[in-house]
């Protein structure tokens, strides 16, 4: 499930980006850090993306120049990973 949010009632009535239940960067670009994060809306979990700026003299918010921010509804569930270990 997709909704939209408002960008200001997500950082003022919600406290996003601090109050998210998981904050993973994804990247990075030469001025920007690239998030996905998740919280919780309504009984249920979302994910959204969003960047802040590189170091203290980038002046980037997250959502800057976004009104409406697309959240795609999550759940948590176990997902078992193989990965290459040193003996």
């Amino acid at each position: 499930m997709k909704i939209k949010l408002d960008k200001d009632y997500m950082v003022n009535e919600l406290g996003l980006p601090d109050s998210a239940v998981f904050d993973e960067i994804t990247g990075s670009s030469r001025w920007s850090i690239h998030h996905k994060i998740v919280f919780p809306y309504q009984g249920r979990f979302f994910e959204t993306n969003f960047s802040e700026g590189a170091t203290e003299l980038q002046d980037e918010c997250p959502w800057e120049y976004e009104e409406q921010v697309e959240c795609y509804e999550v759940e948590l569930k176990e997902v078992k990973v193989k990965k290459w270990v040193r003996k």
